[in-house]
């Protein structure tokens, strides 16, 4: 990809690791023969609830007193003898433990907070109840979720991967412990770039899954060898700089996240070349410049159904753009932390911004934004974008600036770091 080349010096971002490397690497490597290490890995509160999660498992990890690298001792299968998991908000906890201590040994119950209850489980569960587990429900609902363990057959398995490509990445991280070879076939698949981040992490272990037929994909079970691996950047968490380069006219460029990404996310830049940003993607980092005055140029539509995580960066500064911009493919938001698409609607609609939404769509039309309270529905990434609209409309508060925590703890300081000029430091939270 090419693009002019900015002409101001870029502010250069510090972008905390990638939460879905960090987690897919860190059970990877509980599952791998040998001992791993995980460099620069993100150390946020989903992160620190997957790797004590796995400690309860009986995996050990062990942490430098920076968090340079966690050191993971592979049990080199599934875990046994059964525990208790909390899996707090941690999506990827309650979606990729449970395949994993299905192919071990004992009785394992998984739980977390009323926002993870709230969030779907099922798909995960039938399927692997098709592969020979035994599960059950504690409270009638998803979580809590019991998986009694006595190892996974292969096979065949035909997968629904409509509602979220969580529940694909779980089997298929699992499938290599399995006592054979395991062969799925995915149905309506969202947000695919997830899944080829999953193989692909999956094979930096040692496994070989092959996909020579388009949603039909194989997987031996020979398990996994412990690696070095260095996290990248987070991609959904450099787009929140990467729009404040474009509303704000200056240059941002985040070194570690270039052209060999394994994150999809990264195609959000593109989205904001359309929008009239210039984009350099090099080997090594990514610069975005936004245009004079941080104008954003509009009319245009969009299907972001593939880096969902992103939509809402678009979304909260799409009232700065010269004309609508509508953003398409993005039902599966409703069922993440809040009901995205709703969610941003309302706290537009709070800031006097005029929008239309449908199942998995949102139009959002440009205006003047008012002052307003933004609603984050303790969600990390509302949080996050509106306050990338907040560089350009100070009256913006949000109710639950904490919930940065979930990915980026640092992120309001960063922010403030790079535009000082735009950015004041939230409030504390107050009822």
């Amino acid at each position: 990809m090419t693009a002019s080349t900015p002409t101001d010096t870029p502010l250069i971002a510090r972008i905390p690791g990638s939460k879905s490397i960090t987690n897919r690497a860190l059970l990877l490597a509980a599952a791998a023969d040998g001992v791993s290490y995980l460099r620069a890995p993100l150390v946020s509160e989903d992160t620190i609830a997957f790797r004590e999660a796995l400690t309860a498992l009986g995996v050990r990890v062990n942490a430098t007193p920076h968090d340079e690298f966690w050191e993971v001792v592979g049990l080199g299968r599934g875990p046994s003898g059964g525990a208790d998991i909390w899996c707090a908000d941690a999506g990827t906890a309650a979606r990729f433990l449970p395949p994993f201590t299905a192919a071990g040994h004992g009785s394992y119950l998984f739980d977390g907070t009323a926002q993870l209850r709230a969030r779907p489980l099922r798909p995960l569960r039938e399927a692997l109840e098709r592969l020979g587990a035994k599960t059950g429900s504690e409270g009638g609902g998803d979580l809590p979720l019991r998986i009694d363990a006595d190892g996974l057959d292969g096979g065949e398995l035909t997968v629904d991967g409509g509602l979220s490509s969580q529940f694909l990445s779980g089997l298929l991280m699992a499938a290599p412990l399995l006592r054979s070879p395991l062969t799925v076939t995915v149905r309506e698949l969202v947000s695919r770039p997830y899944i080829d981040m999953t193989m692909a992490l999956m094979r930096r272990f040692g496994a070989e899954p092959a996909e020579r037929t388009p949603g039909v994909i194989s997987l031996p079970a020979d398990g996994y060898r412990a690696t070095d691996l260095v996290i990248e950047p987070d991609a959904s968490t450099a787009s929140y700089v990467f729009a404040a380069a474009a509303v704000t006219g200056r240059t941002v460029t985040v070194p570690g996240l270039g052209r060999d990404s394994l994150q999809g996310d990264l195609g959000f830049v593109e989205v904001l070349r359309t929008a009239g940003a210039r984009v350099e993607i090099g080997e090594q980092s990514t610069t975005v410049a936004g245009a004079p005055g941080g104008a954003l140029r509009g009319g245009f539509d969009v299907d972001m159904g593939e880096i969902s995580d992103t939509f809402m960066t678009l979304a909260a500064i799409a009232p700065l753009a010269d004309g609508p911009i509508t953003v398409r493919g993005i039902g599966h938001a409703r069922l993440k932390e809040s009901d995205r698409v709703e969610a941003i609607a309302q706290n537009l609609a709070a800031c006097g911004v005029e929008t239309e939404s449908g199942r998995d769509w949102i139009t959002v039309h440009p205006g003047p934004v008012r002052p307003a309270r933004i609603a984050c529905h303790r969600d990390h990434r509302i949080a996050m974008a509106f306050s990338v609209l907040g560089l350009r409309h100070l009256g913006l508060v949000l109710d639950d600036p904490s919930c940065v925590g979930k990915t980026f703890p640092g992120f309001h300081g960063e922010l403030h770091r790079l535009f000082p000029d735009h950015a004041p430091l939230p409030p504390a939270d107050t009822p």
